[in-house]
């Protein structure tokens, strides 16, 4: 089949979980799967197929991967093509939706059973980040946020590797989702309310985060307020829809 990709309408057979983006959360991308036939080795199997957001068509590629990974259940995350899933308590790694990896040779690595702290859960799957594009990397690591305090690291390709588990304690974390930064070298997350930053790694920052404070354009929204000047009530509904920046604000009380 050539590489030439065939241009299909929505399919209701999609990869539904919201983290299997082609890039990050903001991508207007999904993987989807067309089913093709089955396989021994795999079960029924489907071409790997790419649906954008912006014109509502799908991208379908001659690769050939699971149809398993269009169930929600078990698939927990993406990253850099590689997919991980859980089950029984072993995240395993696989690379069906790396376009380039062989279908005919896929690749999966399968990691430590997860451990989970005192008053976690590691059932629930916020999502899952690599610090590289491959787990096979030497230094790669694998992070994986649970719902709640628990975010767990370890690196795959080390021998007998096993899990670095943190337990966060500021609750602005416990539903946010992890990512990588090459800048800092390290894992990091929003915050609720997106007023700050943390982030971990496996050294110094693994039980105390680095915290970082975002600032944002200087706006005010307009409260209740009589407009002395004019002798007139401000519309308590439409102040509520504006925002005005301090300049403007200082000109209305000078009106």
């Amino acid at each position: 089949m050539s590489h030439l990709v065939r241009r299909l309408k929505l399919s209701k057979l999609s990869l539904r979980v919201s983290h299997l983006t082609v890039s990050q959360c903001f991508s207007n991308f999904t993987f989807k799967v067309e089913p093709c036939g089955s396989t021994l080795r795999d079960g029924d199997v489907g071409y790997l197929a790419i649906h954008s957001y912006i014109d509502n068509l799908i991208d379908c590629t001659p690769k050939k991967v699971p149809m398993e990974l269009a169930k929600e259940m078990g698939t927990i995350g993406a990253s850099h093509g590689w997919v991980a899933t859980l089950k029984n308590g072993v995240v395993c790694l696989q690379d069906d939706l790396d376009l380039h990896a062989s279908y005919t040779d896929p690749k999966r690595i399968s990691l430590p059973p997860l451990v989970t702290l005192p008053n976690c859960q590691t059932r629930v799957v916020t999502n899952v980040a690599m610090s590289s594009s491959s787990p096979e990397d030497e230094d790669c690591i694998v992070a994986v946020k649970f719902l709640g305090p628990q975010l767990s690291l370890c690196r795959p390709s080390q021998r007998d590797c096993t899990w670095s588990n943190i337990r966060i304690t500021d609750p602005s974390f416990f539903s946010s989702h992890v990512m990588y930064s090459k800048r800092d070298d390290m894992f990091s997350m929003m915050a609720s309310g997106g007023n700050y930053t943390g982030s971990w790694d496996l050294g110094r920052h693994m039980t105390e985060p680095k915290l970082k404070m975002l600032s944002y354009p200087k706006q005010r929204v307009v409260k209740d307020r009589y407009i002395e000047s004019m002798g007139k009530f401000a519309d308590k509904e439409l102040m509520r829809k504006c925002e005005w920046l301090q300049a403007d604000l200082l000109e209305l009380e000078n009106y």
